[in-house]
């Protein structure tokens, strides 16, 4: 008699499949409200949004590098894309996309992805921060139904008199209600029942802003409709002559440095969420690149790593790239099946989400945190936010990056002098550490401050670094100092 013993079940190829077809539901339905909204804001069709969504989820979501992470439109990029509408055109945006997306692969390819981790964090948050605040007030104006002056400092001024002219108009104050209602829910939409918060936030901010408008019939501005293939603009081959621009050209460094900086300091925060396969920094950076080509081949808005997607793709037990490839699907059809649902989105509603992402950008806590033990840090922030909103975005990313260089040079220029005077014969002096031009006033000073009527013994051997500027003022220091004295100053160096 024989036994037989009944066979395994088979492992299946796709054991995460449910997992992660869930997660991808809660990304789209968290992703679709922000490619609008950042879209709209970017002064842009809202489909290009969609778009740059779209190939977040197929392109770049099928690549290696960050499995968990996902990428769309950003609103840390919204500011510095509607400057560039602005001024150079739709047609020309495609042009600065496509070759922001060429300089990520080349990058990526040379292995440099790993190096964007050492831009100061400082630099990054005070970039954030600026975009933020730029943010904020930009899109106060479509809340208060107002037109936004054009620089941030007009920005900032421009809101009292635009909230002032706001109560004497009825569309305005629709409007406000619509903006300042969506934000309350954001804000609030954490203490909700755990029932209730399986609807993602903003879907059910801007949601409810729609049904209230359409129930009301208040007289809000809606967002424009024109269809997904009607809204692809690939740039013109007229467009690409426009490369010959300074001005183009620092907005593609500016892209390219922001664009990637975001998306591999969103990998490392979204590493710390979950226990999975760590990012690959080149890779992801090869990722970013063959979307941001793709999205500049067909006009659409540029794209990067988007920390809020990406923290609710974990949340809701994503387990491989998988999850970010299917909410790229259901982008997909969405605007395909269903396009005319975005005309009945209340403008004031995803204004309202976009003060609140960029209030979000503020690092208030951070700033808090470090002004107990790095002050320096703090000064660095402030500035190139500040920089940001007063000049603009490259200009003030450029202005903080100086000043992070500055002073870590001027903290590792560390150097003492030690004197040894027994009252009788040469004074001994000892330099050591780093003999920086930085540190010239410092260093001249003491020295300067030995007696002038005896000879001077000064010993270099300690110093790990001497410029030549530094040399050149020591030497220039011994000849005077020898010549008042009773003999040559002795240096002797390393």
């Amino acid at each position: 008699m024989t036994t037989t013993t009944p066979e395994a079940p088979r492992a299946s190829k796709f054991p995460h499949l449910k997992q992660d077809f869930l997660a991808s539901l809660v990304v789209f339905l968290v992703a679709l409200p922000l490619c609008v909204g950042v879209a709209v804001a970017s002064g842009v069709p809202a489909e290009l949004g969609l778009v740059t969504g779209i190939v977040g989820g197929l392109v770049a979501g099928l690549m290696r590098g960050s499995s968990l992470q996902v990428s769309g439109p950003a609103a840390g990029l919204t500011v510095l894309v509607f400057e560039a509408v602005g001024e150079f055109g739709l047609p020309v945006l495609g042009v600065i996309v496509l070759v922001c997306g060429l300089l990520q692969v080349l990058m990526g390819a040379l292995r440099l992805g790993r190096y964007f981790r050492a831009i100061s964090v400082s630099v990054v948050e005070g970039m954030l921060a600026g975009i933020g605040l730029v943010l904020i007030a930009g899109q106060l104006y479509p809340v208060l139904a107002a037109e936004a002056p054009e620089s941030g400092p007009g920005k900032l001024v421009g809101l009292p008199g635009a909230l002032a002219d706001a109560f004497g108009d009825t569309g305005a104050l629709a409007s406000l209600a619509l903006g300042a209602g969506t934000i309350a829910v954001l804000v609030l939409w954490r203490r909700m029942p755990a029932k209730v918060r399986a609807v993602p936030g903003p879907l059910a901010a801007v949601g409810l802003a729609t049904v209230a408008a359409l129930v009301l019939d208040l007289p809000v501005a809606t967002v424009e409709v024109r269809g997904l293939l009607g809204s692809l603009q690939p740039p013109p081959l007229s467009a690409f002559g426009e490369l010959a621009q300074p001005g183009v050209i620092g907005t593609i460094v500016a892209f390219t440095l922001i664009a990637s900086a975001e998306s591999l300091f969103s990998a490392a925060a979204v590493d710390r969420m979950h226990d999975g396969p760590r990012t690959s920094y080149d890779r992801e950076l090869l990722a970013q690149g063959a979307g941001n080509t793709v999205c500049g081949l067909l006009g659409a808005l540029p794209m990067t790593a988007v920390i809020v997607r990406s923290a609710a793709n974990v949340q809701a037990g994503a387990r491989t790239k998988a999850s970010r490839v299917l909410h790229g699907v259901w982008l997909l059809l969405f605007a395909a099946l269903l396009p005319g649902v975005l005309a009945y989105i209340p403008i004031p509603a995803l204004a309202g989400i976009l003060v609140y992402s960029g209030a979000k950008l503020v690092p208030v806590r951070e700033i808090a945190s470090l002004w107990r033990d790095h002050k320096g840090e703090v000064l660095i922030l402030v500035v190139t936010a500040v920089s940001i909103v007063a000049v603009s975005m490259f200009e003030g990313v450029l202005i903080g990056l100086a000043l992070a260089i500055v002073k870590t040079a001027w903290e590792a220029s560390h150097i003492r002098l030690e004197v040894v005077d027994k009252g009788a014969g040469p004074v001994e002096a000892y330099l050591s550490g780093n003999a920086t031009f930085l540190r010239l006033p410092k260093i001249l000073d003491e020295l300067e401050a030995l007696p002038q009527d005896r000879p001077v013994r000064l010993d270099l051997t300690g110093l790990h670094h001497l410029d030549h500027a530094c040399l050149r003022a020591l030497e220039g220091w011994a000849e005077r100092h020898s010549a008042a004295g009773t003999e040559p100053v002795r240096l002797t160096a390393a």
